[in-house]
This record gives C-alpha cells, structure tokens and sequence, in this order.
C-alpha cells in the first residue's frame, strides 16, 4: 500500500486496484507544482471528502466529473451533490462504513467546523468527519481536521490503529504538541505521518515537536509526491 501526499491536508493512496484521493487541493495548493497534477490524479477511483472547508473541497466536483468516479463523505453533503451537481456519490455518517473498491472506511466524529463561503455568508455544509481506514490488513486512522477531542479515547481502544494521518499544523487543527499528546494518550500508533503545515507560513513548518513527544514511534514527514510504503 502507497500514501502520497498531494501536500496540506490531500493525499493519494493506492491499494490493489483502487486509487483513493483524499481531499485532493490542486488548484492554487502552493506546494503541488501544477505540473503534478495530472500524476496525481491518474488511475483514481474514488475521491473521499471529510469537510467542507476550500483547502480540501475546491477541486472535488470537478474531479468527480472529469475522472467520472464517486465522491465518498458525509451524508447531507453527499446526497445534495447527488441530486444537484450530477455525479455518483456514496453518502453515510458517523459510525457507518462503506466498501471502495480494496479498501473499507469508517466515517469517525472530528472537531472542526465544515462551511463554505456564499454572498450572504458562511454556509454550514454537513459536519467535519474523520475515517478509520482498512487495506491490506492495516488500519489507519486518518483525523481529519480536528483539534485534540475525548472521542480519540474510545476510537484508539475501539480500532486499534497501527497508522496515524493527523492534521497537526496548528492555528486550524492541533499543533504538532498536541498530535504528539493524542498520539500517546488515546493511541499505540507504529507510524505517525503529520499533514496540514508547511502550507502557508501560519502554520507549523516542521514535525520535530512530534517526533520528540514521540519516542519509539516512526515519525514520517511526507514529501509532496513521494510514495511511503505503509
């Protein structure tokens, strides 16, 4: 199984024969090269959505249009795209899994918020959600954009994640400190790979916090478009 980060809060992960995008920023995403983009779109199957916010949403309808493959997330967001914007979607909550092609997911809770903006405003766009993912006999949980949250006790007893993805970047999740605090806390990951910094110079530029709260845990910093064998 290969994770690759398309930077922020976007990766690709292939396993067997399903390409998963995973909040896929390509447009105006300051560290994926425009020239990329089509190498990190190729062979997808499935585009998985866990908020609204523009850094992970931006590029979803027209990818699902242009790769003609069904976007997976929330269910209020889901079933509105279904009936209005014309593509295949796979819409549940909190608590449920779906099948996508290799890999099984389990939508879990998050701490976040989820809108987009419009003329009169912010809209509220279904809830912020993370997943419990499943390939290969690994289990990884992916959070999402979220802060430190009591539902990370029961998710790590419950799941037992060998994987950490956790939005780590400060500012809008937690900081690398705090990924390092839930990461030992609430679960016994083997792997640990933080994402959402670097980005804009707001947020956090490096994982050393995480890797020193963590000790005896890989620490991987990803590369935009360098495979990690998980």
């Amino acid at each position: 199984m290969k994770l690759i980060w398309l930077g922020h809060g976007s990766f690709r992960l292939e396993t067997g024969d399903t390409v998963l995008l995973i909040d896929p920023w390509l447009t105006g995403n300051p560290v994926l090269p425009e020239d990329q983009h089509e190498a990190a779109i190729q062979g997808t199957t499935h585009i998985l959505l866990t908020h609204c916010h523009f850094d992970h949403v931006a590029d979803m309808l027209p990818l699902c249009r242009k790769l003609g493959v069904p976007a997976i997330g929330q269910y209020d967001v889901m079933s509105h795209w279904g009936e209005h914007e014309n593509i295949e979607t796979i819409g549940f909550n909190k608590g449920g899994t779906v099948e996508a092609g290799d890999v099984s997911l389990t939508m879990v809770p998050a701490s976040h918020s989820s809108s987009f903006g419009s003329e009169t405003g912010p809209q509220a766009a279904g809830s912020e959600v993370g997943y419990i993912i499943r390939a290969e006999g690994k289990v990884i949980y992916l959070s999402g954009d979220t802060d430190i949250m009591a539902d990370m006790d029961w998710m790590g007893d419950y799941y037992q994640p060998e994987i950490g993805i956790l939005s780590a970047g400060g500012h809008f999740t937690m900081d690398m400190k705090g990924a390092a605090y839930a990461a030992k806390r609430y679960f016994n990951f083997r792997t640990v790979i933080p994402c959402h910094y670097k980005t804009f110079p707001i947020l956090e530029q490096d994982a050393d916090a995480l890797r020193a709260g963590l000790p005896g845990v890989d620490v991987i910093e990803p590369e935009v478009m360098q495979a990690i064998e998980l």
